[in-house]
């Protein structure tokens, strides 16, 4: 469809002065090209007069390829869940089993208005990944994971280092800006424990020279972070910048123990750091210290991680936990619920170098956007403050429709670009076939 009329909504934009306007929205083709009462007619139109309209959630830190692992890697902590779990699955990824699986977080991620995300992959199979983002309709920068270092690394992931670098190369080359730009490739070494200083200084020069950012873990877990101490005699960030792995193309996940030095790095390099409360939580990880890098106008987005370490890859999960942990640590003024939607919509765009066209619901921007009901339940009375019922009381499962580069992918619950039904199927039986390849079952 060429164009979609939004009509009655309460449009929360989170511009620059986090307007909410009441009206109508209408998009053409793949943009907004108004924000505001008026009598046009479209292509299709939706009546959105209980809902909110919102800029699409952008996820920064998501892995596709371990979606068929959930609730197959509980109650360990992240070396553990790593070694005995998770690199065991994905060593057993088969082209089919990884296809499943992104499509199944795909589709978890547009039923909870999600339309943006940044994902590491496994070492193999990342081709099937880009190709489901195709078809799908979804937006996505894609990483193939990098780990050439490790003697407890199951051979099916462990790489040669040139080899890792061609293979990295050969998906940029296919995939970077593709569609229009909807899709687009990072490079994606997994942490400095898996991958060698030679790997990580060919990466930081290759990303520079490419245009595309790199998006690493670091400083998740104090057992990593004393083993990274142990081999370099830096702590995580510290070792990261000296081999380039910090800047304003760079992503890293997590930064759960950080030294105040490692901080002044993060803000000296504007590197970017995403936040996954839920994760470090049930990872054992501990709390970023979040309101202290805000403080530092360091750049923190939000996204859920994998779902063995979650369980759920939701975005309205993810505002509610970044609030409330800082919060109990801090006292309950700090991160309002407008800080936090900014967060998961417009910070993720500036943390992917898309803040020209994503995050923002303005006249000219990319209509990537989700609407939301507010009439259940647990989100009744309707408040004046829209935004507090988004992020405190709203549920993924109050998303209504999902619209991405102009394009309906979900509309009255229903997915238009995948078959929710046989994703389950699918899921059920590449996860099956896949723990009997790791010896899991």
């Amino acid at each position: 469809m060429s164009s979609i009329l939004l009509k009655d909504a309460t449009i929360v934009t989170v511009d620059a002065e986090d307007s909410i306007v009441h009206g109508d929205l209408l998009i053409e083709d793949d943009r907004i090209v108004s924000v505001e009462p008026n009598k046009s007619k479209a292509d299709f139109t939706i009546d959105a007069g209980n809902c909110a309209v919102i800029p699409g959630f952008i996820q920064t830190h998501i892995h596709l390829c371990q979606t068929l692992f959930r609730s197959a890697a509980d109650d360990l902590a992240l070396i553990d869940w790593l070694k005995k779990r998770v690199w065991p699955m994905e060593a057993a990824h088969s082209p089919e089993s990884i296809a499943a699986s992104a499509r199944l977080g795909i589709a978890e991620l547009i039923k909870g208005g999600t339309t943006c995300a940044l994902t590491m992959e496994t070492v193999h199979h990342t081709s099937e990944v880009f190709r489901v983002v195709l078809e799908s309709g979804f937006r996505a920068t894609v990483g193939k994971c990098m780990m050439d270092k490790g003697d407890e690394v199951p051979g099916g992931l462990r790489e040669r280092t040139e080899d890792s670098i061609r293979d990295s190369i050969a998906l940029l080359e296919q995939w970077h800006d593709a569609d229009n730009g909807r899709i687009r490739y990072c490079f994606a070494p997994r942490f400095a424990v898996s991958c060698t200083r030679e790997l990580l200084e060919q990466v930081s020069r290759l990303a520079r020279e490419r245009s595309v950012m790199i998006h690493t873990h670091a400083s998740e877990n104090r057992t990593e972070c004393e083993m990274v101490e142990s081999e370099t005699g830096m702590r995580n960030v510290a070792y990261l910048d000296h081999v380039g792995l910090t800047g304003r193309d760079v992503v890293l996940a997590h930064c759960v123990h950080l030294a105040d030095d490692e901080i002044e790095v993060l803000r000296q390099t504007q590197t970017n750091v995403a936040h996954c409360p839920s994760s470090n939580l049930k990872l054992g990880s501990g709390i970023a210290p979040i309101a202290k890098l805000l403080a530092n106008e360091i750049l923190v987005s939000l996204g859920a991680d994998g779902a063995p370490c979650n369980n759920r890859l939701d975005m309205f999960t993810e505002m509610r936990s970044a609030a409330l942990l800082q919060k109990a640590l801090h006292g309950p003024e700090v991160l309002p619920a407008r800080r936090v939607l900014r967060m998961a919509t417009i910070d993720g765009a500036r943390t992917l170098g898309l803040q020209d066209d994503l995050g923002t619901i303005e006249v000219g921007k990319k209509a990537d956007l989700s609407l939301i009901r507010l009439d259940h339940l647990h989100t009744s009375p309707r408040s004046e403050d829209v935004v507090s019922s988004i992020v405190y009381s709203a549920q993924a499962s109050d998303v209504q429709s999902v619209v991405v580069d102009g394009r309906m992918l979900m509309n009255n619950r229903e997915l238009l670009t995948l078959d929710e039904r046989s994703i389950i199927e699918q899921a059920n039986t590449q996860t099956s076939e896949l723990l009997q390849r790791a010896g899991l079952n």
